[in-house]
């Protein structure tokens, strides 16, 4: 092969590559130009104030399509599919009570993004931060916005598999402590000290003594519900079988999704809803697999995302196994209630 043939291919292969390249920046720049406008029949969104000491409104992170997606937004609790006043905030996961938030980001970088927890004030200006050590997944404010916790996955980035790693963090909201890991906990397992070095924890739910938390620990290839001492950092296993637990407002049953025998590998849950004195499970009605880590609506009814044209929608579903799940706002995840 002549110098001549060389050069030529070199050029050739030079400009197959540019000619890729540019076309991947049209694509991306074609796919965020349909993002940034509001599909037909979509929600309505509008930029507005929106405060987290509002009683009686619903707060969450906004899937549909346009200049608004990813933001979070606000509606009257008793209309969530109602028009939507956008908060100009992006979150991937979020939470509040008691006019506190937590948001949790990625960072966009030129190689790789990072993602960080924002502790929000009830204006949602950012009172402190901290990073993530990985792909955010479940976010909590405890009842008096003392304390919060988020779960990121540092290794995988599904529950639905076993080869995935958790890390999950809770941080005092007024001095600014950060637990940066629940592992560091004594773990009580069957009225016995248990270390192992496969631990997870995930899906912290608060009590409202600020004291209290439920949690889910994995261990052995199995998971728990354990109960949370913030004070003396311990935790004790309570039941089998509970993944992303969430406390009800009264304190004495949580709603968690449980792994059934024989359904999918990739689709394994169903919601339950578990009586902390009893140990008593009650099935919920929603007939399909729940990867999500619900909110109690009032002491009645839960809330929950499933998939979505969007992304996610939102459904509830009678917490005592009556009745039947339904719809009530389409291209939303993440809600809070505020009271």
């Amino acid at each position: 092969m002549t110098v001549r043939h060389r050069v030529l291919i070199l050029v050739s292969a030079v400009a197959v590559l540019a000619a890729v390249g540019l076309a991947s920046v049209l694509h991306a720049s074609a796919r965020a130009d349909r993002r940034d406008h509001p599909r037909a029949g979509g929600p309505s969104v509008a930029p507005g104030t929106v405060t987290l000491r509002d009683p009686g409104r619903l707060v969450f992170r906004n899937m549909a399509w346009g200049p608004h997606r990813d933001e979070l937004t606000s509606v009257p609790a008793g209309d969530p599919g109602g028009p939507r006043t956008a908060a100009g905030l992006r979150c991937l996961r979020f939470h509040a009570a008691a006019g506190t938030g937590v948001c949790l980001q990625a960072v966009h970088g030129p190689v790789s993004d990072t993602y960080r927890a924002l502790i929000l004030d009830a204006r949602l200006r950012t009172v402190d931060r901290y990073d993530v050590p990985g792909i955010p997944s479940r976010a909590r404010v405890s009842p008096s916005g003392r304390f919060a916790a988020w779960t990121a996955f540092v290794g995988g980035d599904s529950y639905a598999g076993t080869s995935f790693s958790t890390r999950t963090a809770v941080v005092d909201t007024r001095s600014g402590a950060l637990i940066p890991s629940l592992e560091t906990f004594r773990i009580v397992k069957d009225g016995r000290r248990h270390r192992a070095a496969d631990v997870n924890f995930w899906g912290v739910t608060f009590a409202a003594d600020d004291r209290t938390f439920y949690a889910t620990l994995a261990t052995q290839g199995r998971t728990y519900l354990v109960r949370g001492d913030l004070r003396s950092r311990t935790v004790t296993t309570l039941h089998r079988n509970v993944e992303c637990p969430s406390l009800s407002p009264d304190g004495t049953r949580v709603a968690y999704k449980k792994r059934v025998e024989g359904l999918p590998a990739d689709a394994p849950w169903r919601l339950y809803v578990l009586d902390l004195r009893t140990l008593r499970e009650t099935p919920l009605a929603e007939s399909r697999s729940v990867d999500d880590q619900a909110v109690w609506r009032d002491g009645r009814t839960v809330v929950y995302a499933l998939p979505g044209d969007y992304g996610a929608d939102l459904y509830e579903v009678p917490a005592d196994g009556s009745g039947r799940p339904r719809r009530i706002s389409p291209a939303a995840v993440s809600p809070a209630y505020l009271g």
